[in-house]
């Protein structure tokens, strides 16, 4: 990678990475104002996705600014937040974007549900990691998503608050809806992690 790619991929990172927690903050102080409990914020898939994205994308700056090799961690990290980050999109696009959306910014919504997600995948397969990855390691990326499945369906229970419709059993006729819901979105997440895997293989590698 020559010098001018990596400061401008430098400069992209840095810009969307600082302006994805900018937006994450606004609306976290809107929602706040509104007296929205703290934790349900950040009980969003999304708003955890992409404050995860942007850590990524930082840190993935720092990296490139002092020429150095990403740790095999953060390779898998990067990975799961492109999954994520693409599942984000499909899903909102899909399910969600006809939901009432409520104090939700209209720039925060675009920047957050239909950009980032293209600029995270874009930027995956512009610059994949430079030893190619198998399936085993990819299997780490649906550690996270697991987690926090089981995190909002335990939360949910308890507190009577889910981010998303579809994990809310009043909504979608049970936990055999949630169940489906939940089914279907995991085929999702493995069809993403497969072509990204695939597509981040295949891809001519740069030198740093």
């Amino acid at each position: 990678m020559g010098a001018i790619q990596r400061t401008v991929l430098v400069g992209i990172r840095l810009f969307f990475g600082f302006l994805t927690l900018t937006a994450i903050g606004t609306q976290l102080v809107i929602h706040l104002q509104q007296s929205f409990y703290l934790v349900n914020f950040f009980s969003y898939f999304t708003n955890l996705s992409n404050i995860l994205a942007s850590v990524v994308f930082i840190t993935g700056a720092i990296y490139l600014i002092q020429q150095r090799e990403p740790t095999a961690p953060f390779t898998i990290i990067r990975g799961t937040s492109v999954v994520c980050m693409a599942v984000v999109g499909i899903v909102f696009s899909l399910l969600l974007r006809d939901e009432d959306l409520g104090s939700l910014l209209p720039w925060v919504n675009i920047l957050l549900h239909y950009v980032m997600p293209v600029v995270v995948v874009l930027d995956w397969l512009y610059r994949p990691p430079q030893t190619k990855l198998n399936v085993n390691q990819a299997v780490f990326w649906l550690i996270f998503p697991l987690l926090y499945l089981v995190y909002s369906l335990i939360r949910g229970s308890i507190v009577g608050f889910y981010a998303y419709p579809f994990l809310n059993p009043a909504k979608v006729g049970g936990y055999s809806g949630v169940a489906l819901y939940c089914l279907g979105i995991l085929v999702v997440f493995l069809l993403l992690s497969w072509l990204l895997l695939l597509g981040g293989n295949n891809v001519k590698r740069t030198i740093t």
